[in-house]
């Protein structure tokens, strides 16, 4: 009697696992969703811009003034190196696109060029500018970039 009783709940053990593993993608687990979305975190939203990764930036200005001579350039490839020319010195530095169109750009790696003082203080103001970066905007062919203390404004290179 209790063989059959064994029996017959193994059975019904085994049925249900079966029904359990014919609707799961993981065997051994239920299938949906198996965690909740927090509420606190923001989630990204349809009004969110891309970053347009591999494109070039010609600057255009820093707070306003516009740059003079070799003007400095930005460019963000697929792999988020961020490469360019600050007026005197050629960088590269990691930068990241992040939600809400935010923008963090790593230390750079610099060249070593020695140029006339005031290209210097211009390269100076243009990586620091960069390198505190907060927010990225386009606005037609204009990439924007808000730093702590003002904006840089690039032109789309060809």
């Amino acid at each position: 009697m209790n063989a059959l009783r064994l029996a017959a709940l193994l059975a019904a053990f085994a049925t249900v696992s079966v029904a359990q593993a014919e609707t799961s993608t993981v065997p051994g687990r239920p299938a949906g969703p198996t965690r909740q979305v927090d509420a606190k975190v923001p989630q990204p939203s349809q009004r969110d811009k891309i970053f347009p990764l591999g494109s070039s930036w010609t600057a255009v200005s820093l707070n306003g003034k516009p740059f003079s001579g070799d003007r400095p350039s930005f460019a963000l490839d697929d792999q988020l190196r961020a490469r360019g020319f600050g007026g005197c010195n050629n960088y590269s530095a990691t930068a990241y696109p992040l939600r809400e169109q935010g923008l963090a750009v790593g230390p750079f790696a610099l060249t070593k060029k020695s140029c006339d003082k005031a290209v210097m203080a211009i390269e100076q103001a243009f990586l620091v500018a960069l390198r505190t970066s907060a927010k990225w905007n386009i606005e037609g062919q204009t990439l924007i970039i808000r730093t702590q203390n003002g904006e840089l404004r690039f032109d789309r290179a060809l």
